[in-house]
């Protein structure tokens, strides 16, 4: 059975103990959880903290262009259709001068899937619904056309089994292939160190996944997209701590090189067809998300907090 939690806010001065709401008018989260095991908890910490120093990064990076722009941060709790506590998560956003709109989200959750919903996720199913979710969910959608947009999500869920998921993607309006190039390269290093199959098979799954069907078209330039990393026991295959290392690797691999890019390409002049390339791209990525993403799914499936789920969603796009 997966544990039960319930998330309690309090209000509470803003000090260095809580960095990552340390901007928040004041308002702290707190998860008071009963039966979250070592591995949850190493999990779901992790998540937080990686949340914290992404946040970091894109404020100097405002700083750096003279915005005063910061994120944001509410916490929202989700309640079970029984009545009881599921967990909860802290919603972070961020409306500035490079990025015009960027959500940074963790969220802890667990309860029992639906019957029909039970049947689509790992290691679920009639016999025992039961879960627990942890994970960390970023879009950057930014102001200048010339700077791409980008997503990475990285999760740790138990039913019957416990696996890592996630990735991370490029999505510009106008590619350059030296920033392609540097994104996948960065990837492949966080990929080669754990397993030489890992960035052939992980990028192939992104190419296939981030792919608008109705469409023909890919959404982005790729990254790397995987899902059911599977957590064994000791000599039965992959370990927690084997699978938990590399998924701290791919968040440590975007926190490295996107601010690269970013930075690199922040200040390039751009014309009104820019704008409107950028404002068309962005249409795809709203399809994308709405159609087939499978964290919007899992969200709405599980009573997630809306503004979070779809904070994926840009400020302005265009559909002609």
């Amino acid at each position: 059975m997966a544990p039960f939690f319930r998330p309690a806010v309090a209000m509470q001065p803003s000090t260095g103990e809580n960095p990552y709401l340390r901007r928040s008018t004041g308002i702290a989260m707190t998860l008071q959880m009963q039966e979250l095991d070592e591995q949850q908890q190493a999990a779901r910490e992790w998540f937080e903290s990686l949340r914290t120093r992404i946040c970091d990064a894109f404020e100097t990076i405002e700083r750096e262009a003279g915005s005063d722009a910061s994120f944001v941060f509410t916490p929202w709790e989700r309640t079970e259709s029984t009545g009881t506590p599921g967990g909860g998560g802290v919603r972070g956003q961020m409306n500035g001068r490079v990025f015009e709109k960027v959500g940074v989200n963790v969220s802890t959750v667990g309860g029992r899937f639906s019957p029909e919903f039970a049947r689509t996720i790992f290691g679920a199913d009639d016999a025992d619904p039961s879960f627990f979710a942890t994970g960390i969910s970023l879009v950057a959608h930014m102001a200048n056309p010339h700077v791409p947009a980008v997503h990475m999500n990285t999760r740790f869920l138990t039913t019957t089994k416990r696996w890592f998921g996630g990735g991370a993607d490029l999505n510009p309006a106008i590619p350059y292939e030296e920033d392609s190039e540097a994104f996948h390269a960065r990837l492949r290093a966080a990929c080669a160190a754990h397993d030489p199959t890992f960035y052939s098979r992980f990028s192939k799954w992104a190419e296939e996944y981030f792919f608008l069907p109705h469409r023909g078209v890919s959404r982005g330039v790729g990254g790397i997209f995987y899902d059911h990393l599977e957590c064994f026991e000791p000599g039965m295959g992959p370990t927690f701590e084997d699978n938990f290392a590399f998924t701290r690797d791919v968040g440590e691999a975007f926190l490295d090189i996107f601010p690269q890019i970013v930075r690199k390409r922040m200040g390039t002049a751009f014309s009104d067809e820019d704008m409107e390339r950028l404002l068309e791209f962005r249409g795809r990525y709203v399809e994308f998300n709405l159609l087939y993403d499978r964290g919007t799914l899992f969200g709405l499936k599980t009573g997630g907090n809306i503004d979070a789920i779809l904070m994926s969603l840009p400020p302005l796009a265009k559909w002609t």
